[in-house]
């Protein structure tokens, strides 16, 4: 018999044996009826849907530093005393260098004259007033830009055009993203004029994406700007046929020095100070180019709303802690204000929600083995709204990660990101892209994960790290 054939089916007698054997029975675990019955209670909530509406039509877009970020907490106190929360407040900080948006145009000189969409990223240097004129020099990834020679962009404008992919669990933002969080400060240090990308979404419209970009010490920032898909892919197109292009380009964005930002908080208080704080929330800032719906009207409204779930359940053992965090877009000060406060306070567990509003499809934890028992119960309870449980690392998201750092449980309710990407600080992130139906399901598993939590009677650790 052919050696080949022979260890084919060798493979096919022996694999399913070892597959089996990697298999482990979960325990049994009976499912909570009350746990249940607060879950699908949510499932025809009208909270969350009131809490976004009310923040994208009433206040709408709501930049960092801003009188709009301030008429927001406001809005937010009001809101939240309204809806029964105790200990309503703002705890104040002030951001230094403040970024504001100003003109932004570009337009291709030559040979295909014509106007483009752009957005200046956050911490983008300025034009002149009347804006600059310059070649073209064409990079497909940033890895291009990268090996390009020292000095061989001084007066040019260079153009990172990488194309990012949907996938459910928005991985391609991490990697794609680099053309915009380190690209411009690349361009810099060549020599570049400018520098112009793709936008890190995964659309083919024309309503380009924002975000922000850190210039490395010592690197004075250049203007920087993202182009919208459509006519990023346009620019493309006229750079491969052949003849050098030319673009103007304008931006005068500027820094305005101090600003007062702050977190809003507020609470479910809890019946065993010991057991430690249960903090979730969003963010309360937005970019300006839309409403701030999805990024983060939608992660503010469907914490609130399961915890209000929670409080009109009657008394838990842990204290509920709702965080509505200012400037996470610009710089995640609100979440490093918020440690910093709340550092000597006893935290179980941390969360955010701030990848849109479609269903949560998969959790995962990094709770200490002797808590394994409370993330099983989390499994029984996720189970039927469709939550699947994951293994992989949490991440918490930048509003929570300084207080993960200070040695605090988390847990990820992962979002499903085959659309978020496509509104994504762009003009198209209104409330109009929120599926009613799909948060309504997001209510649901924070509500789940709040009411097996806040009475676990378990110790709620983090897993030591990894030596």
């Amino acid at each position: 018999m052919n050696p080949l054939r022979i260890a084919l089916l060798s493979c096919a007698l022996t694999f399913p044996a070892a597959a089996l054997a990697q298999r482990v029975m979960p325990a049994a675990v009976a499912p909570d009826a009350k746990v249940a019955a607060l879950r699908d209670a949510a499932l025809k909530d009208d909270v969350a849907w009131d809490i976004v509406s009310g923040i994208t039509t009433e206040v709408g877009p709501r930049p960092d530093g801003s009188a709009q970020e301030a008429r927001a907490r406001d809005w937010a106190v009001a809101k939240l005393k309204s809806l029964g929360f105790k200990n309503v407040h703002v705890e104040p900080y002030d951001l230094q260098n403040v970024w504001e948006r100003g003109a932004e145009t570009a337009e291709v000189v030559a040979p295909y004259p014509q106007p483009l969409r752009l957005a200046a990223l956050g911490n983008s240097g300025a034009t002149p007033p009347e804006g600059l004129t310059a070649p073209v020099v064409y990079f497909e990834t940033v890895n291009d830009l990268l090996l390009a020679p020292d000095g061989s962009l001084a007066g040019k404008i260079a153009f990172v055009s990488n194309a990012m992919q949907p996938t459910q669990d928005g991985s391609g933002y991490g990697s794609n993203g680099l053309a915009r969080f380190l690209g411009p400060t690349v361009a810099a240090k060549k020599g570049a004029a400018a520098i112009v990308i793709r936008s890190i979404g995964t659309d083919h419209g024309r309503g380009p994406h924002t975000g922000v970009t850190n210039f490395a010490p010592g690197v004075a920032p250049i203007p920087a700007a993202a182009l919208s898909v459509a006519d990023a892919e346009n620019l493309e197109r006229m750079v491969k046929l052949g003849k050098p292009v030319t673009l103007h380009l304008t931006l005068t964005p500027r820094f305005v020095g101090t600003r007062a930002s702050g977190n809003v908080v507020a609470e479910v208080p809890g019946t065993d100070p010991k057991a430690g704080i249960i903090t979730i929330g969003g963010h309360l800032d937005s970019w300006e180019l839309g409403t701030g719906a999805i990024d983060d009207g939608a992660g503010i409204a469907i914490t609130a709303a399961a915890a209000k779930r929670l409080m009109e359940a009657g008394k838990h053992r842990r204290t509920i802690r709702v965080v509505w965090f200012g400037d996470e877009e610009t710089g995640g000060f609100g979440g490093l204000a918020y440690a910093k406060a709340h550092a000597n306070e006893r935290h179980a567990l941390a969360a955010e929600s701030d990848s849109g509003a479609d269903l949560v499809w998969k959790f995962s934890t990094s709770f200490a083995p002797a808590a394994k028992a409370v993330e099983d119960r989390l499994a029984v309870a996720l189970a039927p709204i469709g939550v699947v449980r994951g293994r992989d690392a949490v991440h918490g998201g930048t509003d929570v990660e300084p207080t993960l750092a200070l040695g605090v449980a988390g847990i990820d309710l992962h979002q499903s990101a085959l659309r978020y990407f496509d509104w994504h600080h762009t003009p198209e992130d209104t409330l109009d892209r929120i599926d009613p139906e799909q948060l309504r399901q997001n209510v649901a598993a924070w509500t789940a994960m709040l009411a097996v939590v806040a009475d676990a009677p378990e110790e709620i650790a983090p897993a030591p790290a990894a030596q």
